[in-house]
């Protein structure tokens, strides 16, 4: 029995998205402070918030979201940076998956919206 969901049709949809709709795949946990205070589990990241590195080379390091380029769907944090063959300093780009929010960028109210009472 064949899946209807195949792999290759997955990475299809990904890479055809139009842009808002792949401003939604960038979206990483949320700490146990945060979680705990917003009743969410994830939620799509942003310029300025404080994340923490959760795997990788630059494990356990924390910095403030500097760009996320929505077309490669990928984040750049301030302050940490790889050095080239000839010399420069990049920022490394990380995948939103491989972060967690420590702190939310605080100015953005349309983020969340008071909910219903009693829904």
């Amino acid at each position: 029995m064949v899946s209807s969901k195949k792999p290759s049709k997955q990475r299809k949809r990904v890479v055809d998205a139009k842009l808002h709709v792949r401003s939604k795949f960038i979206a990483s946990h949320l700490s146990k402070e945060l979680r705990d205070k917003y009743k969410k589990r994830a939620v799509s990241v942003r310029k300025g918030d404080v994340v923490k590195v959760m795997c990788g080379k630059h494990k356990n390091k924390t910095g403030k979201i500097s760009k996320v380029n929505v077309r490669n769907l990928k984040v750049t944090i301030e302050g940490i940076l790889i050095k080239r063959k000839d010399g420069r300093e990049v920022p490394v780009k990380f995948d939103a998956s491989n972060l967690m929010v420590t702190e939310l960028y605080k100015d953005d109210e349309k983020r969340f919206k008071a909910r219903k009472q009693g829904a």
